[in-house]
């Protein structure tokens, strides 16, 4: 069998570009062909941002035979015909497209269909989202652009399985935890976010004398991932500060890239871009929030807890992820709203019990009091009762394990090579 996986390489930033490379390597593990297939460039060129990483020196495909290639632009067409080309030349049994994003619907619409000619080809779309927050005309227009060209879907959560219903009412869907394909059927794999194994624990990494070293209480609250508005740190914030006045034996540490601010503003490009894409925002999104002022860290500061927080605001090294899991005693994932999450999947693995919020699908992974403790959203002195519940009521962290150990790479990779 010769799997293409679809998405951002090990070059890029962020989640999908971690989950794409794991998603390979469990192919390669199990003995398959596995060929990632990424973007050069993952956007239009207007958005203000870096994505690629620049700053890890680990190469996470070492030891595997998986072959990269580095070819779809996203402001260049021609190399979206190039692209479909390529992976032709690889004659794949299965291409797997990451669906993360309704702005990419245009250059993966126009891959997916060329591809569904070739009937010894299945298209899978893997979604990490339907339904964008935004969930503008745009969004909605672009997603159906992109998705109707899928033979398989792989959902990781019902809420998604329910929001694809939801954008093709008149599709029949045949929905399976296993990975079996029902004929003259669209089909759905119903699995779930594996658990992250790019990053392990060092077991020679001295905890106490990091604690020790960056003033860090007893008890250490932890955010991890980029810092955008709906991951609801602002509030998380807020809760923790609530807490302190109640324990003094506590410390928050938020290691995590600000998502707006990674290029100089001082640049001439950089302006050009900031204000093409504000123009852009208003004619195409709905709901006008301009995440680029949001700056939850300054509430450090005002609320006065700078002896208990302590920030890594920066894109944290491969290399260095584990260090920040293993002085950690709970995963904070106060979310205004999720999806499946990576940064979830992250402290599974280094066995850390979460505390987040009652919204999308973490009432289907967290059971309250067994690995972790859920939060009402918005509710400030919701979040601070359950890091209350946390300090007096430890989560086991077998618990944890248990309740992540179907969750393997290698029982997901098993579903998606089912037939």
């Amino acid at each position: 069998m010769r799997i293409v996986c679809f998405g951002p390489g090990p070059v890029f930033k962020g989640g999908i570009s971690n989950y794409n490379t794991s998603l390979a390597k469990a192919f390669d593990k199990a003995g398959v062909e596995s060929h990632i297939v990424s973007w050069t460039q993952q956007y239009p060129a207007i958005i203000p941002r870096d994505f690629k990483d620049k700053t890890s020196k680990t190469d996470l495909l070492a030891g595997t035979n998986i072959k990269v290639q580095y070819i779809t632009n996203y402001n260049n067409p021609l190399t979206w015909n190039e692209t479909y080309r390529y992976i032709v030349s690889l004659k794949p049994d299965k291409v797997i497209f990451q669906w993360s994003i309704a702005l990419q619907g245009l250059p993966l619409a126009s891959i997916a269909k060329k591809l569904q000619k070739h009937q010894d080809i299945e298209v899978i779309f893997d979604l990490h989202f339907v339904i964008q927050k935004e969930h503008s005309g745009l969004d909605k227009f672009l997603t159906k652009c992109a998705l109707k060209y899928a033979d398989t879907f792989i959902a990781h959560a019902y809420k998604t399985v329910d929001e694809l219903k939801e954008v093709f009412p008149k599709k029949e869907f045949s929905v399976s935890e296993k990975g079996e394909r029902i004929s003259n059927s669209t089909n759905v794999i119903k699995l779930y976010h594996p658990v992250y194994d790019l990053f392990k624990p060092d077991p020679n990494f001295d905890v106490e004398k990091y604690k020790r070293e960056n003033s860090l209480n007893k008890t250490v609250f932890f955010y991890f991932g980029f810092i955008r508005k709906y991951k609801g740190l602002h509030n998380a914030i807020k809760a923790f500060h609530q807490l302190s006045l109640q324990k003094d034996d506590v410390s928050f540490l938020i290691c995590g890239e600000s998502f707006w601010n990674t290029l100089d503003n001082s640049k001439f490009s950089t302006k050009v871009k900031n204000i093409l894409f504000g123009v852009a925002k208003k004619v195409f999104l709905k709901k006008q929030d301009n995440e680029k002022d949001y700056n939850p860290l300054q509430l450090v500061d005002d609320l006065g807890i700078t002896d208990k927080v302590m920030i890594v605001n920066e894109y944290v090294p491969n290399e260095d992820v584990h260090k920040y899991f293993q002085v950690a005693d709970c995963g904070v994932l106060f979310y205004e709203y999720a999806t499946p999450s990576g940064v979830e999947s992250l402290n599974y693995n280094f066995k850390l019990p979460i505390l987040a919020t009652r919204v999308g699908h973490f009432p289907e992974t967290i059971k309250d009091g067994f690995n972790g403790y859920l939060a009402e959203p918005d509710d400030i002195d919701s979040m601070t009762n359950v890091m209350l519940k946390f300090l007096q009521n430890p989560i086991n962290r077998s618990n944890v394990v248990e309740s992540a150990k179907d969750m393997s790479w290698e029982n997901y990779a098993k579903a998606i090579m089912a037939k």
